[in-house]
């Protein structure tokens, strides 16, 4: 009620049972897995270091149940801290070639309510699944968790991010149920929000790429588990998600249906490099960015990078950066690209 996830036993048990013997006896019958709440899977034990630290917590069968019941636990809880607002997001033109703009354009429109109510009305009316998956897959910096944030800032969709790699636990078994509390709390979330939200996998490349056959490693059966788990989710999925990889080619062959929409990322070309150095440096001239465009393969994030140096040297030394002094960033962030030999042959005094 007090809308923790979890709670401490003993605590817990001191609001229900005024008698110590009482108590201990609970306390007993939860941690030998003989309680009834248990038995019926309810309640969970979180294992601890320490007895002392020991808790437990509601099933995603009693949140379904609860759900299904309309009841609402956590009225007073605030906003979790993996909810992104609409209005929290902040505007970025974001430049890409003709192929992704048209794809990203579609994608925008359908998310506007009245052609998604449309679009799954129809799909349910033809017997098909509603739900939508979208795979953004491309190079590292390419801009795919920042469209999702644009076109949730576009269509005024809230957004219910997921660190993956935040989401394998120490405890074996513990990630099993961690996947499938997204789910739970991702349908919850959905039924209180006024407009459908989107769940974002950012950085899904643990979860969907291809399995590991013939291992009996723990590792390898939790991971198997887990995309059985996302793969059985996905099956009756009915909101929108959108998930992130760089790794598309190791994309697990039983994923690729599951996505409706797969939408590829490149690196910037020349062309549209240009564009996005006038975008962000409008002090420069024409010929500044296309030279920059021209000498430096960046992506879009590597561009960020130059820019945030520029912002933080223009309030150090109060003057606007140049187009020299812009190159030298550049050359800066490109040396990890170099190549270093190293080897006593190629030692100098």
């Amino acid at each position: 009620m007090s809308g923790n996830e979890s709670t401490d036993i003993g605590r817990a048990l001191e609001g229900i049972y005024d008698s110590p013997s009482e108590r201990v006896n609970e306390v007993q019958k939860l941690l030998s897995g003989n309680h009834i709440l248990i038995n019926n899977n309810l309640v969970e034990i979180i294992e601890a270091q320490f007895f002392n630290d020991t808790e437990m917590r509601l099933t995603d069968t009693s949140l379904q149940l609860l759900n299904d019941c309309d009841i609402k636990l956590f009225l007073n809880k605030k906003r979790k801290d993996n909810i992104i607002i609409p209005s929290e997001i902040v505007y970025r033109e974001l430049v890409f070639d003709r192929g992704e703009m048209n794809q990203l354009e579609t994608l925008q429109n359908l998310l506007q309510e009245d052609k998604f109510n449309e679009t799954q009305t129809r799909l349910t009316n033809k017997g098909l699944p509603k739900g939508i998956a979208v795979l953004l897959h491309g190079a590292p910096g390419t801009g795919k968790t920042e469209i999702v944030k644009q076109l949730a800032k576009a269509t005024d969709r809230e957004i219910m991010k997921v660190e993956i790699s935040q989401s394998k636990s120490m405890w074996f078994g513990e990630s099993e149920k961690i996947i499938k509390r997204i789910f739970t709390d991702y349908r919850a979330y959905a039924k209180e929000s006024k407009l459908t939200p989107i769940l974002l996998f950012n950085e899904a490349d643990a979860i969907i790429s291809k399995r590991i056959e013939n291992s009996n490693s723990n590792v390898a059966q939790t991971e198997n588990a887990i995309q059985n788990i996302i793969l059985e989710e996905l099956e009756n999925f009915e909101g929108i998600l959108m998930a992130t990889t760089n790794l598309a080619n190791n994309l697990d062959t039983a994923f690729e249906r599951r996505f409706l929409f797969k939408v590829p990322f490149k690196k910037p070309t020349k062309k549209v490099r240009a564009k996005i150095w006038k975008s962000k440096l409008s002090h420069l001239d024409e010929k500044s960015c296309q030279i920059l465009a021209d000498k430096f393969d960046f992506s879009g994030g590597q561009i960020d990078n130059i820019i945030r140096k520029s912002e933080i040297q223009e309030i150090v030394h109060g003057t606007m950066t140049n187009f020299e002094e812009i190159h030298s960033f550049c050359s800066e962030e490109s040396i990890i690209t170099k190549t270093t030999k190293i080897g006593f042959g190629y030692a100098h005094d």
